[in-house]
């Protein structure tokens, strides 16, 4: 899936500003282009037909939600809305930060929605989830960070559906004093927050991020909370070298990380980063062998993984492979 980054869209709601009109990456329009590769065969995915692929979208749109799985361009949107699963991004729709691997609309935000959490809950009680992933855009502009509506839409979703199951994906709360210990004294049930890249690919792929602030972050969540499951991912195919990721792993064992995902990382645009390898089946298998040994206690490595994929069945496995380790 290729989005043309300097074609002018609508911004804030975009089903009700119609006049607001500007181009969804600002940062990258004037870039030189980067060539977009032909994906290898085992990467395509067929495009969505199914009734209830419609259903899901109709029900996002009656609430006024943003997904992830829209805004990023995730290739898996077709199975995952076919079965009714669905990640809710809160917070709008555009990000301050401006990384260059990221899909979703960079820029000054609006207004936090105040009525978003009831609308996140009722989507969620609408489509029966029983686990739910709810992630945000980095709003470095709100003083927590994001992280007291995080907070409320938990609270929401556990007041309306209280058998589901709460995953969140976090931004870093980079300088946020206290605003992890919101979001962790709201009680998810998986906290994820994704790398995204090795430590020497930050200057050029995560810019406005530091990688040991992150790896610090998922570290403080087990002291503050040691039963909470935590969950990091990684894209591949930046330019990593191989004994970069293996180091990533150790990082995150460090931090006692029980979930670690791993995927190809694919180009939006030709204004994004380039794509500077596609890893092959084995090559993840591989990784995932290593992880495993490592000590995660969940590990997903695949051309297609990403990190809100199979959540609720990954969540089970997660539940199972430490209730094991424990010896029950």
């Amino acid at each position: 899936m290729v989005t043309i980054v300097d074609t002018l869209e609508r911004t804030g709601d975009r089903r009700k500003d119609a006049q607001d009109l500007r181009p969804r990456h600002p940062e990258k329009a004037h870039r030189p282009d980067n060539p977009v590769q032909r994906k290898p065969k085992w990467i395509r995915v067929k495009a969505p037909t199914s009734p209830v692929y419609r259903e899901t979208h109709e029900v996002v749109r009656q609430n006024n939600l943003v997904t992830v799985c829209e805004e990023a361009g995730c290739p898996n949107i077709g199975e995952c809305w076919s079965k009714k699963h669905a990640s809710f991004m809160i917070l709008g729709d555009t990000c301050t930060r401006a990384c260059a691997f990221c899909n979703v609309r960079t820029g000054m935000p609006g207004p936090v929605d105040q009525d978003e959490p009831a609308g996140v809950a009722e989507a969620v009680a609408t489509m029966g989830l029983e686990h739910v992933v709810v992630t945000s855009v980095d709003r470095d502009d709100l003083d927590d960070g994001g992280a007291t509506h995080f907070s409320n839409v938990i609270a929401a979703i556990r007041s309306r559906s209280p058998k589901t199951t709460v995953e969140v994906l976090t931004p870093d709360f980079l300088r946020k004093d206290g605003a992890l210990e919101i979001v962790v004294d709201a009680k998810p049930d998986v906290f994820n927050h994704n790398l995204e890249t090795v430590p020497s690919k930050y200057l050029t792929v995560r810019p406005g991020a530091r990688y040991f602030h992150s790896i610090r972050l998922l570290q403080k969540v087990k002291e503050l909370d040691p039963s909470m499951f935590t969950k990091s991912g990684i894209m591949v195919g930046l330019g990593e070298e191989r004994n970069e990721v293996l180091q990533l792993m150790d990082d995150l064992r460090s931090a006692d990380v029980d979930f670690l995902t791993i995927g190809q990382y694919l180009q939006p645009s030709k204004k994004h980063h380039p794509v500077m390898s596609f890893v092959s089946p084995e090559e993840f298998k591989a990784y995932e062998r290593i992880a495993y040994a490592k000590g995660f206690l969940k590990v997903s490595a695949s051309p297609l993984t990403r990190s809100s994929h199979h959540a609720g069945e990954d969540f089970a496995d997660l539940k199972a492979a430490r209730a094991a380790k424990l010896g029950h």
